[in-house]
């Protein structure tokens, strides 16, 4: 029946990206999942520590941090001296040595060390994966051809106000790729798009691994956001709306353009103006998905 209907014209076709954005999703989507197998083997080593009575997470706010694997691979060598684990103590670690030390005094159970072992093991193979992924997805970015864009002079502006903007944290995250995965965007794309609030490096790779570079498989942004299930469904009876709520897809793009959305809260932009505003008459969860322009 689909094919009959396919035959006479009756059918649109779905979205199906070039063949070097398919491979660079793969590639993309692997990495995310060894990201959360990362994140999974640190979590099953918090509740062994926390199984031993060792409350190391509480000086410690990143285990997978240079002090937290120095001391869990000591640990998983022999040593039991909460004195000279704590001499792994980095110098940024606002934990004296002496509180690292008292929170290692715990029980030393012979089934958790096994548990922390294999989990460490784990997280090490994990991030071997996740550095491969980064050669592969290093030698697919340099594919992509440059984007092709006419300099512009710029427009005059006039002066405006200096308003107070919040700094960014300079830290980077973990989880981002080894090489300039920046650079290499801005030079595919034509434009630094992390110069929008609320979106960085990460964000703008999963829309180009997911939707590409050229926007005009859709007709409008609306066909877009519908596109990635974030246009509201309008039940509508009798000429009257009885709801509208998103339809319920399965899209990493909308849940790297969600979570963009929620890191708006303590901006102090345009973008975040709006958000507060939303959230505080709406809801958070709405003012994530919902947009209105004022």
């Amino acid at each position: 029946m689909v094919a009959e209907l396919h035959t006479y014209g009756l059918l649109r076709k779905s979205f199906r990206p070039e063949a070097n954005i398919r491979a660079l999703r793969t590639c993309w989507r692997e990495r995310a999942e060894y990201v959360q197998q990362a994140g999974a083997c640190i979590q099953r080593i918090q509740k062994a520590l926390t199984e031993m009575n060792v409350q190391l997470t509480n000086v410690l706010s990143d285990l997978s941090g240079v002090t937290g694997m120095k001391i869990l691979r000591a640990i998983v060598a022999g040593e039991r001296d909460g004195r000279r684990l704590a001499e792994f103590r980095d110098a940024r670690v606002q934990a004296s040595q002496a509180t690292i030390a008292k929170s290692l005094e715990g029980t030393w159970r012979p089934e958790q060390l096994a548990i922390l072992q294999r989990q460490l093991a784990d997280w090490d193979h994990v991030r071997q994966q996740i550095a491969a992924c980064d050669v592969d997805l290093a030698a697919m970015m340099k594919q992509l051809p440059d984007a092709e864009i006419d300099p512009e002079p710029p427009a005059a502006t006039p002066p405006s106000k200096p308003t107070r903007r919040r700094q960014k944290k300079g830290r980077s995250s973990r989880n981002e790729p080894s090489f300039d995965l920046n650079a290499e965007l801005k030079r595919v794309t034509g434009v630094d798009l992390t110069r929008i609030d609320g979106v960085k490096e990460m964000t703008i790779q999963t829309i180009l691994t997911e939707a590409g570079l050229d926007m005009s498989k859709w007709p409008t942004e609306n066909h877009f956001v519908s596109w990635i299930g974030l246009a509201p469904r309008n039940d509508v009876s009798g000429g009257k709306v009885l709801k509208r709520k998103t339809r319920k897809v399965v899209s990493r793009l909308a849940t790297a353009l969600r979570i963009a959305a929620t890191t708006l809260r303590q901006s102090d932009s345009y973008l975040g103006e709006q958000f507060r505003r939303l959230r505080a008459r709406l809801g958070a969860p709405k003012a994530i998905t919902r947009w209105e322009p004022s």
